[in-house]
């Protein structure tokens, strides 16, 4: 044969299945320039330069193996479609006299036009695109606009040898198929499957244990905590039920249809019955695949867009005050009213060189310390032994912060009084656990709760649900000072807090704050103390890039996965329904033939894809309501505890989901009659 002969086969079966081949160019395009885009922000000295660009880092670090995982999977998956469509063209070449080893020239030739396409396609797409991606970054972290374009020839390459090599995977999963089957097999591996599958009780009743058990386990959880820890497990076992029940109980479901005499002899349900039983394992098996993406763009989309939009409320949990500056002490007896004086004298004359005036100063001391709650005995331990006990037992973990009432009553305004030997307490994400505080020697009546909560910015972010005591004098817990970890080091941490507004939230604000920090290192007193005090400082004006960039980035990594996940489930929607229109073209004209209309063939196939199509969309509806409750949970370990944002944001990420999922139920419904109606 000619060197050309290949290659002009190939060429030729690309263009004569162009139904099938343009939509499998484009994902792998999609695929292509999505991978570039997060590769080269990655990598995008623009970014890494933001405040915060670290975050963004680790975030593009881990969308790039998210994407080229996805890639694997999708382009297999769509692959299947192509190569099952194309085994009876392959079957044709064989009884014409070609051998399986020419046949596999023809795909080695197919795959390779593809992959050059896809290559050129995506790198052309994403290099194009990068930038403008860059710019929507920079927008919705409110950071300032960099028009310089740069190429990234590693990102290039990285992108070239992702998919050289899951282009490669993909041709040895089309050679073995082929050279696996034999001509007869091509011929007919379009109606492989063709016998009425028995619906699988055990299967069916498998997916609903596991699905009640993990609606049950989303709506129980009650600490924010354990919710971000278990919230993962019930996830697989969400996936696991979606594709059980899909497959299995879709399959009864048929078998009940059939059995309704009333539903199933009529002209627009009998044949859509009858196609969905015979093919319902593939059938559920897309559409539990379908279930599953649009779930997770939901989600996905509902949580990163409630925290970006809710950021502000999380900032102001975290930093009460403009500017806050902590000195850190190894004991006690160093928290005197003197040091005290001395640094707050060396701050106001900061403020004064600056001619500024503070408002709303708060501040006080306190000792904070992290452990386990015991059932019985001491009220915690703070350096549990079996640290596998404490990662599957976190709703019992707690932190405890102790502030005198004097700076208590100077911080919020009151005028409560405690007594030596008792606390009033306040809880952040949890409830109160017991009626008294005994730990090391340390005894202390629980008289009630605080009229007012003090608003500790470590308590409201802390990943752990906290519990505030406000006793009579820190001296009261000193005792607590002698525990130490395994490693030696003290348990409890001792602080004096300092914190004020700015009339002003600019460089002059974070100018301010560095200041009073070189003021702090400067004090003679303090630094005689050896090792006795440390000293940090945060300015509300720097930290808010911070956020807006961890937010923001979570926010566009989640736009840009949202659109590949979209993207695939809109292939998997459109090569199901191809793959299906071919199948039915043969049953609906056989009932032309016996006096079925248009218009009737338009009834039954709406019937059809109406009986299944917006089955994912009811389920990934249902996934959600029972993954809003942990979702909202562990939400509040950002601080954002604005449920009506959250709602709001949730029900309108899933009414445009819904509105798209319906445009791709109209363009696939189209497609699908154009095949069996014989207008192609």
């Amino acid at each position: 044969m000619r060197s050309t002969f290949y290659p002009k086969l190939a060429l030729t079966g690309i263009q004569k299945n162009k139904k099938l081949y343009i939509p499998y160019l484009l994902s792998c395009i999609g695929c292509t320039g999505m991978y570039y885009i997060i590769e080269a922000l990655s990598t995008s000295e623009t970014v890494c330069s933001l405040k915060g660009g670290d975050n963004l880092h680790i975030g593009f670090l881990l969308g790039k193996f998210v994407v080229a995982a996805f890639s694997l999977i999708f382009l297999f998956y769509t692959n299947s479609f192509l190569i099952r469509r194309r085994n009876k063209e392959f079957g044709l070449y064989n009884i014409l006299g070609m051998s399986k080893k020419n046949i596999s020239r023809v795909i080695l030739w197919e795959t390779g036009l593809t992959a050059l396409i896809s290559l050129i396609g995506g790198l052309f797409l994403g290099i194009t695109l990068s930038k403008l991606s860059e710019l929507g970054l920079l927008y919705i972290v409110k950071a300032d606009v960099n028009f310089d374009f740069t190429l990234s020839a590693g990102s290039v390459a990285w992108t070239v040898g992702i998919f050289a090599l899951i282009f490669f995977c993909l041709l040895l999963k089309s050679l073995i198929t082929v050279q696996k089957t034999d001509t007869l097999g091509l011929m007919h591996s379009e109606n492989v499957g063709e016998k009425p599958p028995k619906a699988n009780w055990v299967f069916a009743l498998l997916g609903a244990v596991l699905l009640l058990g993990a609606y049950y386990a989303a709506v129980s959880i009650q600490s924010p905590l354990a919710a971000f820890m278990l919230f993962f497990v019930a996830v697989l076992m969400v996936i696991v039920a979606t594709y059980l029940l899909f497959i299995s109980g879709s399959v009864a479901i048929c078998g009940a249809l059939k059995k309704n005499k009333k539903y199933y002899y009529k002209k627009n349900h009998f044949i859509s019955v009858s196609s969905m039983t015979y093919r319902m394992k593939r059938n559920g098996a897309g559409l539990a695949s379908v279930c599953i993406l649009s779930t997770m763009v939901i989600v996905m989309l509902a949580s990163s867009a409630s925290l970006y939009f809710g950021a502000e409320d999380t900032i102001r949990s975290r930093f009460p005050r403009d500017n806050e500056i902590a000195v850190k002490c190894t004991s006690i007896n160093l928290l005197t009213e003197e040091t005290k004086d001395t640094v707050r004298t060396a701050y106001e004359k900061v403020f004064d060189e600056h001619n500024v005036i503070a408002s709303n100063v708060t501040e006080y001391a306190y000792a904070m310390m992290t452990g386990m709650l015991r059932d019985k005995g001491d009220y915690m331990d703070p350096d549990p032994a079996d640290e596998t006990q404490a990662l599957f037992s976190a709703d019992k973990l707690r932190t405890l912060y102790f502030v005198p009432v004097n700076d208590y009553n100077r911080a919020v305004g009151e005028n409560v009084t405690v007594a030596p030997g008792e606390a009033l307490i306040a809880t952040v994400r949890c409830e109160p656990d017991r009626e008294s505080f005994e730990m090391n020697g340390v005894k202390l009546r629980i008289a009630g709760k605080l009229p007012k909560k003090l608003e500790i910015g470590e308590a409201n972010t802390g990943v752990v649900p906290a519990v505030l005591f406000v006793i009579n004098d820190l001296k009261e817990i000193k005792p607590l000072e002698e525990l130490r970890s395994v490693n030696g080091y003290p348990l409890m941490e001792l602080k004096w807090y300092y914190g004020y507004d700015l009339p002003f939230e600019n460089e002059e604000a974070v100018d301010i704050c560095r200041e009073q920090t070189r003021a702090f290192e400067n004090i003679e007193a303090l630094r005689d103390e050896e090792g006795g005090y440390s000293f940090y400082g945060s300015c509300l004006a720097e930290q808010r890039a911070d956020f807006y960039s961890t937010f923001g980035g979570l926010f566009f990594l989640g736009i840009l996965l949202s659109i590949i996940f979209l993207f695939a489930m809109t292939m998997i929607i459109y090569y199901k329904q191809i793959s299906e229109g071919y199948e039915d073209a043969s049953r609906f004209e056989i009932m032309k033939n016996v006096g079925m209309t248009e218009k009737d063939i338009k009834k039954s196939i709406n019937s059809q894809i109406l009986t299944v199509f917006f089955a994912p969309l009811l389920f990934a509806g249902v996934h959600f309501c029972f993954a809003f409750p942990p979702i909202w949970k562990i939400l509040h370990l950002f601080n954002l505890f604005n449920l009506p944002l959250v709602i709001g944001v949730s029900a309108g990420v899933f009414v445009i989901f819904g509105i798209f999922y319906t445009l791709i139920y109209k363009m696939t419904a189209k497609a699908y009659f154009d095949i069996v109606s014989a207008k192609e």
